[in-house]
């Protein structure tokens, strides 16, 4: 039960600091969302945007802290 308890809790933190990050995005100069590889198809009144190069992007940093996290 106390091992779930750590996991629970820092997931709530991570949620936090996720959510932080984005109320304050557009604030940040990072360009996410504007990279080279995100799709974006614009049509008379209709727009499609896949942002797939900052997912991946966004993945190995997500990736590398996790593993920097729970290396044991």
């Amino acid at each position: 039960m106390e091992q779930m308890g750590k996991y629970i809790a820092l997931t709530g933190v991570v949620l936090l600091v996720v959510g932080l990050l984005m109320m304050f995005a557009q604030k940040l100069p990072l360009g996410l969302g504007r990279l080279p590889g995100d799709i974006v198809i614009k049509k008379d009144n209709f727009t499609f945007y896949f942002p797939l190069a900052t997912s991946i992007l966004l993945s190995i940093i997500l990736t590398l802290i996790l593993n920097l996290l729970f290396r044991k």
